[in-house]
């Protein structure tokens, strides 16, 4: 996905962006949400179904709760 800038500007005017560390700090979060949708996706597809989808129930591979899990990187 590529911003113009337009909608770059309107980002960092949401988010109140002001420093380098600010940048960053967004940057992070962006990452850690789109780590987060990434395994869910992947999750849902090696099951073959999606969280809460009643078929879940029709399977011996459910998913059975989840954990809390840290991710270190750069």
């Amino acid at each position: 996905m590529t911003l113009d800038k337009t909608q770059l500007r309107e980002f960092i005017k949401e988010s109140n962006l002001v420093s380098a560390k600010d940048e960053q700090n967004a940057l992070k979060d962006l990452s850690t949400e789109t780590i987060q949708e990434m395994l869910e996706a992947e999750m849902d597809t090696h099951l073959g179904y999606g969280k809460h989808e009643d078929r879940a129930k029709l399977t011996p591979n459910s998913l059975n709760g989840k954990s809390r899990k840290t991710v270190v990187s750069e």
